[in-house]
């Protein structure tokens, strides 16, 4: 029986309360589908391991993953610790330190879901954003100067390299030959006068060489406009580390629930285990309450499933989510619903 061995971070806030119904169901579908899950937890990566110690993780953390096959994530973030401080101590560095130069968040509009946006219909709004994950407007590069003083100044560089946008962008036409051939690139040419035209030199140059996926490039702005207007023209979106952050998040509310949105950090080359991780935050404010919706880490767990070989498995889980929601009436509050994290678990494990 093959056995995959997976690290479970549960992180801050509602991480810790949705990862463990994401085991349950993986538990679920590996039985049936005959492979084997083992799990280690490092429950003690969080802000409070930072407030307590002065870090999210310890000095050999990466070192302690390198071995596992895939990460689950639950989440990062506490009031007490700045964003910058948790991000840059936990989930970046894993980012970084293992390749995973892949961001994908599939969106779609499932049925049961009101979405806010009146033209986003169920079975017609199924995308997905790839996200550049290393580099871009997400550098190290930069400082501040003459802090707290009249001419304090703060200084950020963004970083393009050619190897790390073509090796995004060239999955991102791979995808989107398999998925039906539309690729949308997210650009700012006309404002961002040295990064933007050449992402938009390497898009069209990895376009040449995938003449079966028909290509267009919109201005992030008109594109945000355009998601919200008919989000069902899009297929697959690729963009840089900091639109790509964006865009997903919009085309994730324009879904229904930034609750619902998961994500992979992937590794394409498997020299690194790749990371899953839902998309919604830690939700300090209803973490502890027991009413988190862990649809988000539940689909991120099929993106794992998928990712090491089972599509099958994934596809049950995905189905049993579509199932529970087109059929039933149980859904968490963040959906309009009173079903508890628990309860609504259950209903999914049921269908399972």
């Amino acid at each position: 029986m093959t056995t995959h061995h997976i690290a479970l971070v549960p992180g801050d806030g509602i991480g810790t309360e949705v990862l463990p119904p994401a085991r349950r169901v993986l538990d679920t579908v590996s039985r049936r589908h005959g492979f084997r899950l083992a799990y280690t937890a490092y429950d003690d990566w969080s802000c409070a391991s930072y407030l307590r110690e002065g870090a999210m993780m310890p000095d050999d953390g990466l070192d302690q993953l390198r071995d596992k096959d895939a990460i689950l994530l639950g989440a990062v973030g506490h009031p007490d610790v700045p964003d910058h401080v948790s991000l840059w101590g936990l989930l970046i560095p894993i980012r970084r330190g293992f390749q995973q130069y892949v961001n994908l968040r599939p969106i779609r509009v499932f049925r049961g879901v009101d979405s806010p946006v009146r033209g986003a219909l169920p079975g017609e709004v199924d995308l997905v954003v790839v996200r550049e994950n290393t580099e871009g407007e997400y550098s190290e590069i930069g400082g501040r100067l003459n802090r707290g003083l009249p001419e304090e100044l703060a200084v950020q560089e963004a970083v393009f390299t050619r190897t790390g946008v073509t090796r995004v962008v060239d999955y991102a036409f791979g995808l989107a030959a398999d998925r039906g051939g539309r690729l949308t690139s997210a650009t700012k040419s006309n404002g961002i006068v040295h990064t933007m035209p050449f992402w938009d030199e390497l898009v069209a140059a990895c376009g040449a060489r995938h003449p079966d996926v028909a290509w267009e490039q919109e201005h992030v702005d008109a594109l945000a406009a355009k998601l919200v207007l008919e989000p069902a023209r899009y297929d697959v979106i690729v963009a840089s580390n900091l639109f790509g952050d964006v865009l997903s998040d919009l085309a994730a509310a324009v879904a229904g629930s930034i609750g619902i949105a998961p994500a992979a950090n992937l590794n394409p080359e498997r020299t690194f285990p790749s990371m899953f991780e839902p998309v919604h935050g830690s939700a300090p404010d209803i973490a502890g309450r027991g009413v988190a919706n862990p649809l988000g880490a539940i689909w991120s767990a099929a993106l794992m499933l998928d990712h090491l070989g089972h599509r099958e498995a994934a596809g049950d889980v995905t189905h049993a989510i579509a199932t529970l929601l087109a059929t039933t009436d149980v859904r968490t509050p963040d959906l309009g619903g009173t079903a508890s994290t628990e309860h609504f678990t259950e209903a999914l494990l049921q269908l399972l």
